[in-house]
């Protein structure tokens, strides 16, 4: 789960880490009043989206005047922000945040990732902070130091040292380094993050370290145990399909391809979308109904699926273990009925009771094309799309 990043400065303020004054804004009329209670004279004007890249997509202003922060607000407010990470489509902006100007001295990279070849949390940092990282590791990794932090000893003094030189940080930083990275640490820790991004972390003209954004995810396994986290989540910079299956309990990604697909079993899901793609299609979601799915959850899923309109084409794909393949065959049944079927239906059932959900399926007398393993499936479904496409 991602969070916007005002949401993610107060986080991180509760810890003990410097973050610019700032006020979020839902209205014109907020980020006015906002600028005021700030002070001037220097504000940003920030679009608050779930993507990186909003500067570069005009989504970060600097102002210096309140008919200048209002003119921003106007036309950001219910624009859509295109950028590196959105895709074509875009994101509307609700949400603005008005924060106080900084005086940049110089810009760094830092964050904090799950490193999972050494399952511990990773501590990443550059001097080229302000751009995308990738460009710096595409173009000159050697700027970049990466370094496992051990849960036994945390941050320590050599963490320390090493970030110090590497950003070339003089001898009055390293005291301010040191608690700096000892709370974001302890900030990632606490609250189960996935992903503690600050780019830039900035040495103001004062000599101060200051982070001045904050991109932070979470694990959506661990949210049970944070209220307060799940809380900040905003629905509306989510798939609506994505929300929806997380409604009923279901493992959804969308993606960018035709050929919907329907499996039980993470493992059994990335084998179906491989061989999609062997065949010359892609796959439009990761769907996975897990192990213990009900007529309803099969149901929702196949919903999920053909409301997508990228879908020209369904493969549902069962390996029956703990789940029932007369099951799934019912959830498919009722769902086609209800929602009616329009595009070309490949089905494969294996397993516990395959027979009778096969022939459920055939009695049915739906228009679905039955299969005898993955390989027969995926060319079939494949050959169908490609088939309706010409």
């Amino acid at each position: 789960m991602n969070i916007h990043e005002y949401q993610a400065k107060a986080l991180l303020a509760a810890f003990g880490v410097p973050v610019p004054r700032g006020i979020p804004a839902m209205s014109v009329a907020d980020a006015v009043k906002a600028a005021r209670e700030l002070g001037g004279p220097v504000w940003v004007v920030k679009a608050q989206i779930h993507a990186g890249g909003r500067g570069k997509a005009g989504g970060v202003k600097v102002v210096k005047s309140l008919e200048d922060v209002e003119r921003e607000a106007k036309r950001l407010l219910g624009s859509v922000l295109v950028t590196h990470q959105t895709g074509p489509q875009g994101k509307e902006v609700n949400r603005l945040l008005i924060e106080e100007g900084a005086a940049i001295e110089r810009e760094f990279y830092l964050s904090l990732l799950v490193d999972r070849e050494s399952s511990r949390v990773a501590l990443v940092v550059s001097t080229e902070g302000g751009v995308n990282i990738e460009e710096v590791a595409a173009a000159s990794p050697e700027k970049i130091l990466t370094f496992s932090i051990d849960p036994v000893a945390n941050i320590c003094p050599y963490h320390v040292r090493r970030v110090a030189k590497a950003l070339g940080l003089s001898e009055i930083q390293p005291k301010q380094l040191s608690a700096l990275l000892g709370n974001l640490y302890a900030a990632f820790t606490a609250k189960d993050m996935s992903l503690l991004e600050v780019n830039p972390l900035i040495l103001t003209k004062s000599g101060e370290l200051v982070c001045l954004d904050a991109k932070v995810g979470f694990d959506d396994n661990a949210l049970f145990l944070h209220p307060e986290i799940a809380a900040l989540r905003d629905i509306s910079e989510e798939d609506p399909k994505e929300v929806e299956a997380t409604k009923s309990d279901l493992n959804y990604i969308a993606l960018d391809g035709t050929i919907g697909c329907m499996v039980n079993g993470a493992g059994l899901a990335m084998a179906t979308m491989d061989i999609i793609k062997l065949y010359g299609e892609a796959p439009a979601n990761f769907l996975d109904v897990g192990g213990g799915a009900t007529k309803e959850r099969v149901a929702a899923a196949f919903k999920i699926i053909t409301a997508d309109p990228k879908v020209k084409g369904i493969l549902v794909n069962i390996f029956g273990g703990i789940m029932r393949c007369d099951v799934i065959a019912e959830g498919v049944i009722a769902a086609v009925k209800e929602v009616g079927l329009q595009v070309p239906l490949v089905v494969r059932l294996e397993g516990t009771n395959a027979e009778l959900g096969k022939k459920m399926l055939v009695e049915s007398k739906l228009n679905l094309l039955p299969a005898d393993d993955l390989d027969d499936a995926a060319q079939k479904i494949v050959k169908a799309v490609q088939g309706a496409k010409r």
